[in-house]
């Protein structure tokens, strides 16, 4: 995590002998509970290293018309590398990225953007090259039989998230949904709620010129609550 000069002490933060802040929750939270060094896709990293199916199971499953839950996971990942790169680019105006916050029950958060515009839960969604169409529950992309429920969950992740890091700092932490379409051409929004944002791959980088909600000491707090591992194993 990057240290920034502050002007005072930030909440839950002391200030240090040359003037930098440290959080004592940062500063004793153990390696393997702390999530910073996660990579984009570092779950999927993890399910399919611990797969045992074979190069010979896969490519005869794929002959016999089969769809490998590999071959998807496979996608995902690259779909999250894609946009976790564009999310720490953001890291020059101040922005943190957290990236695979696994929540109890198995879902996760693909990445927690942290920044001046505020905390966004980004949903990854792999896709065909082709324009899409979100409402307020699900997005259709062009050319696929089934609606993708990725709004819905989009927004009970944010729900979660907003939960957790509320208690762990002491201060509201409201959680902007975000769903990032990796492939989709454009967008065209349905949505009468208007509380998901629903973005091309290309479009991500815009989150970076949002402003105007946390201050930096907060955006640290933030981020130091939601690295720690443990404060999500309740929410």
């Amino acid at each position: 995590m990057r240290e920034r000069p502050g002007t005072g002490a930030g909440p839950g933060s002391k200030g240090g002998a040359v003037g930098r802040r440290y959080d004592p929750d940062r500063l004793f939270l153990p390696p393997d509970d702390d999530l910073a060094p996660n990579r984009p896709g570092e779950t999927l990293r993890a399910r399919l290293d611990a797969s045992r199916a074979g190069r010979g199971t896969l490519l005869l499953a794929r002959l016999l018309g089969r769809r490998p839950v590999e071959d998807h996971w496979r996608r995902a990942l690259a779909a999250e590398q894609h946009v976790g790169a564009a999310l720490d680019a953001l890291a020059a105006g101040g922005w943190e990225v957290v990236h695979s916050v696994v929540l109890p029950g198995d879902a996760v958060i693909p990445h927690l953007l942290i920044g001046p515009g505020g905390v966004f839960a980004v949903l990854v969604e792999p896709t065909r090259r082709a324009p899409a169409r979100a409402d307020d529950a699900a997005v259709r992309v062009a050319g696929e039989r089934h609606a993708r429920p990725a709004v819905r969950h989009a927004r009970q992740s944010a729900a979660r998230a907003s939960l957790v890091l509320t208690r762990g700092c002491g201060f509201p932490v409201p959680v902007g949904p975000v769903v990032a379409l990796a492939g989709a051409t454009e967008v065209h929004d349905d949505s009468e709620r208007g509380d998901v944002r629903v973005l091309t791959d290309r479009q991500v980088p815009g989150l970076g010129i949002l402003g105007g909600v946390l201050h930096p000491d907060r955006v640290d707090r933030v981020h130091t609550v939601a690295r720690n591992r443990r404060v999500w194993l309740g929410c």
